[in-house]
């Protein structure tokens, strides 16, 4: 038995492309941290909201790589002059990578209240109808 891949399906022409992007994006090796919420916020936009407590912005860094919106955070280590005696807030780097559809843009970014909020849009698709001409041959 053969196993169909999206990309070889006989009605599916031209998607190998977006079979990349899905091993791709699971192959990202995102393992839960930090924690985040994605949601709609209305028909054509969306909303990544991420729990970064103890980062700033200057500790944060957010860029769009070939489709793919990428958010990593590096904390400067400043803890040479402290002595913890249990230390649980978690202060390792991260990176967290979202695949954007093509029409998807990245608008503004906010972070208030240890949470970091990237808003997402949609464009909205124009129907084309193309009438292609047949040459006699």
């Amino acid at each position: 038995m053969t196993k169909m891949t999206l990309g070889s399906h006989p009605y599916m022409l031209g998607f190998e492309q977006l079979e990349r992007m899905l091993e791709r994006s699971a192959k990202s090796g995102n393992e839960g941290y930090p924690p985040f919420n994605i949601e709609q916020t209305s028909e054509n936009s969306y909303r990544i909201t991420l729990a970064v407590a103890g980062f700033g912005e200057d500790d944060l860094a957010i860029t769009v790589e070939d489709r793919q919106l990428v958010i990593r955070g590096r904390q400067s280590d400043d803890s040479d002059n402290r002595i913890f005696l249990h230390r649980g807030i978690a202060a390792r780097q991260f990176q967290r990578s979202f695949v954007l559809a093509d029409g998807v843009e990245v608008g503004e970014a906010i972070m208030e209240n240890g949470l970091l909020h990237v808003d997402l849009t949609r464009a909205q698709p124009e129907t084309v109808v193309q009438r292609i001409k047949i040459n006699k041959g």
